[in-house]
């Protein structure tokens, strides 16, 4: 999908960051297409997962990691998220400024470890990119600065950002602005040739906002520790896999998960149809997403084994999407290895959110419903009322997340993470 040229479609077709196929944050190709050159290619409109703001303006120390999770809303300034003595900030460039490429370069505004120094999209200007970054119908203006200078910068409070609108990956001169990582973000780009255009165009590493074919997979909190400095291209998976990873985890590590199904309730995306229209590949996707829950396929559960090899092959699920703007969750049903009581189950995911994996995984047992998790930068918060205990071999866990802010967090997070281990080395 690596295009020198890029033709525009206003059609769109369903699929998201985190249901089965590689989800765009702003726009896909639809044929196949070798990353050196595309005659002819179709692209649709797409977008990545949805929301923003946060609960708390606290900083969330993760002890059994160098990275630090923050808790911010994306219409507020937060408190800076502290740095490792000895390194400098970690600068980063977007390639494409959909949903998800927006709330990054959000939560980078709020963290004094990254310094976002250009963005590039073939399809929005200067103005018009300044625009769908101050205003958000899901999570509200954005209370910084922002400022076009020219038809090529934006000044955000108070620094400058290169804008490009590039189509070809290999044009965007990302060395000379000194863009170390790139976070591939436009959907297209998602397989280590067609990401590696990144690389040539003089950035360092890339780290895309999407599940990958073949580029090493991370999930923050769970498995990001194997990331190794000669790893250029990564995946930082999908927004799904990032909430349910951390919660099977833990019950993995502490009951033994025999066999699983998960099945995620998720919000309307980008991807989808407001009326129904033609979809050839899933007919279903094609109804209207105000108007329907449509069921759907996912490689979320399945992903799950990559990142936690012992679970693989032993997670399986699929999808609903529901006619919501934002958050999803998801329904975890296993069969343990271990007897456990259901409270057994809850106090060690408790323990858990409350210690290494403080800030990524999170715990309620408050009477709460999808919008209350809007804007909330933990992948999974465990929703202690919502589960059920069959036996004491088979029980039912509910997790939340914002599956755009969330998530937007963590490929930042795992950004840093990977710089930090790259200044020791």
């Amino acid at each position: 999908m690596a295009a020198s040229s890029i033709l525009r479609s206003a059609s769109l077709v369903p699929s998201h960051s985190d249901l089965s196929p590689s989800p765009l944050d702003r726009f896909k190709v639809l044929n196949n297409a070798s990353s050196s050159s595309l005659k002819s290619v179709r692209f649709q409109n797409s977008m990545f997962g949805s929301s923003i703001p946060c609960e708390s303006l606290v900083l969330r120390n993760c002890n059994a990691r160098s990275i630090h999770p923050i808790k911010a809303t994306a219409t507020e300034i937060p408190l800076p998220v502290e740095k490792s003595k000895g390194t400098g900030k970690t600068r980063i460039g977007i390639n494409g400024f959909g949903r998800i490429g927006r709330l990054v370069l959000r939560v980078a505004t709020s963290r004094d470890d990254i310094d976002v120094v250009a963005v590039n999209d073939p399809f929005i200007d200067a103005k018009y990119m300044a625009y769908m970054f101050k205003y958000d119908s899901t999570h509200g203006p954005f209370k910084g600065t922002i400022k076009v200078i020219d038809d090529s910068s934006l000044e955000i409070n108070g620094k400058k950002v290169k804008v490009v609108s590039k189509r070809d990956p290999v044009d965007i001169p990302w060395g000379d602005f000194g863009a170390d990582y790139v976070v591939e973000s436009s959907g297209v780009f998602t397989t280590v040739d067609k990401a590696s255009l990144h690389l040539k165009a003089g950035a360092k590493k890339v780290v895309i906002s999407a599940p990958s074919a073949d580029a090493p997979m991370f999930v923050v909190g769970v498995n990001e520790k194997t990331y190794q400095s000669n790893m250029d291209i990564v995946s930082n998976a999908s927004c799904t896999t990032n909430c349910l990873a951390p919660l099977a985890k833990v019950v993995n590590e502490e009951f033994g998960i025999v066999e699983g199904l998960m099945t995620t309730v998720h919000a309307t995306t980008a991807t989808q149809k407001t009326v129904d229209g033609p979809s050839m590949k899933d007919w279903r996707g094609g109804r209207g997403a105000s108007q329907n829950i449509i069921p759907s396929s996912t490689g979320a559960a399945k992903a799950v084994g990559k990142v936690l090899p012992e679970l693989n092959g032993k997670l399986t699920g699929m999808a609903f999407r529901v006619p919501t703007a934002n958050v999803s969750v998801v329904d975890l049903t296993v069969r343990l290895q271990k007897r456990a009581s259901y409270e057994d189950v809850k106090a060690a995911i408790k323990r858990a959110s409350e210690g290494p994996l403080k800030g990524i995984l999170g715990y309620t047992d408050e009477d709460v419903v999808s919008n209350d998790f809007v804007g909330d930068s933990r992948s999974s918060i465990f929703d202690a009322k919502a589960g059920i205990g069959l036996s004491d071999s088979f029980i039912k866990l509910v997790s939340w997340y914002d599956n755009e802010w969330g998530y937007s967090n963590r490929v930042l997070d795992l950004v840093e993470h990977m710089a930090l281990l790259g200044a020791r080395n």
